[in-house]
């Protein structure tokens, strides 16, 4: 268990210490933005991998334990994750890695999914891996799932304030027309429902759908339905 929390407290550390920051900041004047992103994602790379190794390897240890009623919301649930995911990949987005010159366009980025919230990916991470932490009820899934709950929400804040700081007026135009939390600016009148959903259109969508179902076998081969 002590291998799995090294891992998580690593995952989170190169995150939330480094990416978001100023730190992150000085390595990118000192490295440049291309050798900064791939010794950043190589080190993700590794530290995910970690963290699922000593997963797999961390002994049973029994907190509430499986919940079998909640997998049929459990069902639905991941298929929105799959849904904001998914969809928020295919969608344009000054929030993704490589795009933030996109906020040169003003407020008209902000389409399709960009109008629900600025970070999908993110979102559907996290639903993700909060359903998954409630229907495993055992201390590697807490430490596991909770790890990557925690990385997902505060990705989003941390992405937001990187932007703030290097796009000042172009970041607070896209960011007031827009939301971090999943329909805000829609509840609030900052954005609309409609032109996001045909904004959004069909292939998203089924792409989605796809993933979701080539998951959910492919789940069921190597491992628990659903967990």
């Amino acid at each position: 268990m002590l291998d799995l929390i090294a891992a998580s407290a690593y995952f989170l550390l190169i995150h939330f210490g480094v990416s978001g920051t100023k730190l992150r900041d000085a390595l990118v004047a000192r490295l440049g933005p291309g050798p900064y992103r791939g010794a950043f994602a190589l080190a993700s790379i590794l530290g995910l991998v970690w963290m699922i190794y000593a997963f797999r390897h961390a002994p049973a240890v029994p907190l509430w334990g499986f919940v079998l009623g909640f997998r049929p919301a459990a069902s639905v649930l991941v298929l929105i994750a799959f849904l904001f995911a998914v969809i928020g990949i295919a969608t344009p987005s000054p929030t993704r890695v490589g795009m933030e010159a996109k906020l040169k366009q003003g407020p008209d980025i902000a389409r399709g999914m960009v109008r629900i919230t600025r970070h999908p990916f993110l979102w559907g991470t996290a639903l993700w891996a909060l359903v998954h932490l409630i229907i495993n009820g055992e201390l590697a899934a807490l430490i596991l799932f909770g790890s990557l709950l925690v990385l997902a929400l505060g990705g989003t804040t941390a992405i937001d304030a990187k932007r703030r700081r290097a796009f000042g007026d172009q970041w607070a135009q896209f960011a007031v027309v827009t939301s971090n939390i999943p329909f805000a600016a829609i509840v609030a009148g900052r954005n609309q429902l409609l032109p996001a959903v045909r904004e959004i259109g069909v292939w998203r969508p089924l792409a989605a759908i796809a993933v979701y179902a080539v998951v959910f076998y492919l789940h069921g081969r190597i491992g628990p339905p659903l967990t």
